[in-house]
């Protein structure tokens, strides 16, 4: 038993490391539009440090990448970008052209390589996408396509996904894209809380205790069942309420706080939740998972921000991209909530698992703190 639980730690401290390393998400962008002859002009940014897993730019290996060291391998970089991204249109191939004249810009504090982009097609037809960059370096890296006509007209300018297990898109004037939109970021919603290891700990720190109950200070099995569904319900609704407010607001830029400081203090909120359930000071969570709630949302709206957020639905972005947190968290409860209730009345769950996984949760909390401060 020993031996398995510290297992567990040494798992669960690694994992919590390696996630940390991949914490800020792999993303591309790629805006363009066509003109009258058929030519997409567009501009496309790629982040460095993918180019470096993928070419190894950084010729002398001292972590640092120079503008030079990229002149140097720009024949590579070029040949690997114009063979990962291809254009047709109308069912035939364009001929895509990446441009000589880069610049560097920074999205959330990353260094990224802009390039101009250009690729002749024909006059009309629906445009067809097909992209295969980065995906064997990392495969949760993505594309954000934005697509408008010459008139920049608002039907063809919502960003499109395309990731590992979607590497073609074909846009039609004909398909509405707000549907397409709200579905592509329903789903980014529910793979970045599924992603994201903080937020699923610090859910799980409060699902331990909601099928225990306090008697004579000490925590005993719940066996209302009625009371469970209640308790947890009144968690989850005050999480949900929290994060959906401070999502919206930090996505549509009505409040702003450093990224930095607000990843620290999701850390802390999950230490404290976890600690909360060894040492016991709040026993109604309700208020303290609504507080907490808040610093998430400003989180989730991170990983919103980095997708980007298409300027003519913005709320219904930030609509979809919550749906979809609300559905991945829903899920992680469906799946954790009927274990945690069949494993409540055994001796073992309150004295050894339900406080020794919480002291488990509180030291990869404390690895985060360190990580991120």
């Amino acid at each position: 038993m020993r031996k398995l639980f510290l297992g567990l730690i040494v798992l669960l401290l690694w994992t919590s490391s390696a996630l940390t390393q991949a914490h800020q998400l792999s993303t591309a962008y790629l805006t363009g539009e066509f003109n009258n002859t058929g030519v997409f002009a567009g501009k496309w940014q790629v982040r460095l440090y993918d180019l470096e897993q993928a070419l190894g730019v950084d010729s002398d290996g001292d972590g640092k990448l120079r503008w030079q060291e990229l002149q140097n391998r720009a024949d590579v970089v070029t040949e690997y970008l114009q063979h990962n991204l291809q254009f047709t249109r109308d069912a035939k191939n364009c001929t895509l052209v990446v441009e000589a004249n880069w610049q560097i810009d920074t999205h959330f504090n990353e260094g990224y390589l802009v390039l101009p982009v250009r690729a002749q097609c024909s006059l009309v037809g629906d445009v067809t996408i097909h992209y295969s960059a980065f995906f064997n370096e990392d495969s949760q890296h993505k594309l954000l396509f934005t697509l408008t006509n010459q008139a920049g007209a608002q039907n063809n300018n919502s960003p499109r996904i395309l990731s590992d297990s979607v590497r073609s898109l074909t846009l039609s004037e004909k398909n509405g894209s707000k549907f397409a939109t709200f579905k592509e970021f329903v789903a980014q919603g529910a793979v970045h809380i599924w992603m994201g290891f903080d937020h699923i700990l610090f859910l799980v720190s409060l699902l331990l205790t909601c099928v225990l109950i306090r008697r004579n200070n000490q925590w005993v099995a719940n066996n209302n069942i009625h009371d469970i569904i209640i308790n947890t319900t009144w968690i989850v609704t005050a999480f949900t309420l929290a994060h959906s407010i401070t999502l919206t607001a930090t996505a549509l830029n009505w409040i702003h706080l450093p990224s930095r400081w607000v990843e620290v203090s999701i850390a802390v909120t999950v230490a404290l939740a976890a600690l909360n359930n060894i040492f016991p000071l709040v026993v109604r969570l309700g208020w303290l998972t609504f507080g907490f709630g808040l610093l998430h949302g400003m989180g989730f709206a991170g990983a919103l921000g980095e997708l980007g957020l298409p300027s003519d639905q913005q709320f219904l972005t930030v609509l979809a991209f919550n749906v979809g947190v609300e559905i991945g968290q829903m899920a992680i409860v469906i799946v954790v909530l009927p274990v945690l209730i069949f494993a409540r009345n055994y001796v073992g769950y309150v004295r050894y698992s339900m406080t020794g996984l919480s002291a488990v949760i509180v030291l990869v909390a404390i690895q985060w703190i360190i990580q991120r401060v």
